[in-house]
């Protein structure tokens, strides 16, 4: 709970400081939610900027983005022990929480069910299970998100993949009480709302380089350098209301 209420409190400060951003969410005639400007923007103006609640890099990419913010590698890079790029030491450092559970841990089964069968929303929940382990986040982090509805066959699809989690970290050594959040009804509450809330990340193109490198992606369809979860720009342009994953 302290730490809810220190994000919050951190969150809201920083928002004072800057002033509310220039747009509106309002509801359109036939596409659910949409944001409108509330006065004229100019080109390049930033209009809002949030810290994702969670975040995961795509699988083909874990080397080649930084393992926290999803920046592009350009050249010599942070790696950890394990491998991965952090762009900066504050990349680092915020992520030493869940990255020092994530490394101690063989992953390789669960990595193969997920890379296999094209999935991607395991690995956040996956993420988020160490985050909460580490303390650097609330096991209900994702309830003020609106959840999808999931049919039957998704929830098997999902069980399969809670099992293999837990196995994976039990076997890892962690203790009961660390893991007790863990639970079957967590883990589908925590994929219903990244499903329908995930923002898919790509990233502007800096150079001509970078611009051909977009565009071989985009025709492979592996132009996202990972996905991520915002609290407020998950209210902006989507209806959760009628959503429905299957």
């Amino acid at each position: 709970m302290f730490l809810r209420r220190r994000l919050l409190s951190t969150a809201a400060a920083a928002a004072s400081a800057r002033g509310p951003p220039p747009i509106r969410v309002s509801l359109t005639e036939s596409a659910g939610r949409g944001v409108f400007a509330t006065r004229p923007v100019s080109s390049g103006e930033l209009l809002h900027s949030a810290q994702p609640l969670v975040s995961h890099p795509s699988h083909s990419l874990l080397h080649e983005v930084c393992y926290n913010c999803l920046r592009r590698k350009p050249g010599e890079g942070r790696a950890s022990s394990g491998g991965y790029y952090f762009c900066s030491d504050t990349c680092s450092d915020h992520a030493k929480g869940f990255h020092d559970i994530d490394k101690d841990v063989d992953w390789s089964l669960f990595d193969y069910h997920c890379s296999s069968r094209g999935l991607k929303y395991p690995y956040m929940a996956k993420r988020l299970a160490c985050m909460v382990i580490s303390g650097s986040a609330n096991a209900d982090c994702l309830n003020i998100l609106q959840p999808a509805r999931l049919h039957q066959g998704t929830l098997i699809e999902m069980k399969e993949e809670f099992e293999l989690l837990e196995s994976t970290l039990r076997k890892a050594g962690f203790q009961e009480e660390a893991t007790a959040f863990l639970t079957i009804d967590w883990y589908i509450n925590v994929l219903a709302r990244i499903r329908i809330n995930a923002f898919r990340i790509e990233l502007v193109a800096s150079s001509y380089e970078d611009l051909l490198s977009s565009a071989a992606a985009s025709v492979s369809c592996d132009s996202s350098v990972g996905n991520a979860v915002y609290m407020l720009p998950s209210f902006y342009n989507h209806d959760c209301v009628i959503q429905l994953i299957g």
